[in-house]
């Protein structure tokens, strides 16, 4: 019984060390590269809550809010580093807007789309950033690595906000290692 133990301890301890030497267990993952590592905004942004969106754009139309279209690819270098930008947009417009991340591999293949439809405002470039207003008009659309600020312009006039030049910029103050808050 003991010999039959030992072999089968050697076994194991064999099959593990082959197994680790052929796959490197180390992560892949990467803003560097077009390569797919998961959703981009779990893992690049931090932030899990975007995808699924709370809201269809229908819904967003039918309730009248404001809506800010992402579309992206979550095996684009490009759109990895975009994430960020998207994510800060939740972080100060989440409670006043519907954010609608895109994967624009999800979109159906139509001829046309109406625009109560996420297709309809698709342009063939990612990332894509469309914003709409409460009724449904589009306000601005941007291609590409768009910096935060030109968004928060544009969504400071929507929502009839102060310019950045004349408010005041809050900025986080972490009271714990996991949480923080708005300050002045």
């Amino acid at each position: 019984m003991k010999f039959i133990l030992q072999r089968f301890v050697l076994i194991c301890v064999l099959a593990i060390t082959i197994w680790t030497s052929c796959f490197n267990l180390n992560s892949w993952a990467s803003l560097d590269d077009d390569r797919l590592d998961g959703n981009v905004f779990v893992l690049y942004a931090g932030n899990g809550s975007l995808v699924p969106a709370k809201l269809s754009l229908a819904d967003a139309l039918v309730r009248k809010i404001p809506t800010i279209l992402v579309y992206y690819l979550d095996d684009s270098k490009d759109c990895k580093g975009f994430s960020v930008v998207v994510s800060r947009l939740q972080e100060f417009y989440g409670r006043v807007a519907s954010i609608i991340p895109v994967n624009v591999d999800s979109l159906p293949v139509k001829d046309k789309y109406l625009p109560s439809e996420v297709g309809y405002y698709y342009k063939g470039q990612i990332p894509q950033t469309v914003i709409l207003d409460g009724e449904g008009k589009q306000v601005f659309a941007a291609t590409g690595n768009v910096k935060y600020e030109i968004f928060d312009d544009q969504l400071r006039k929507l929502f009839d906000l102060l310019p950045r030049t004349e408010s005041e910029t809050l900025k986080r103050r972490s009271f714990n290692e996991f949480n923080s808050e708005l300050v002045h």
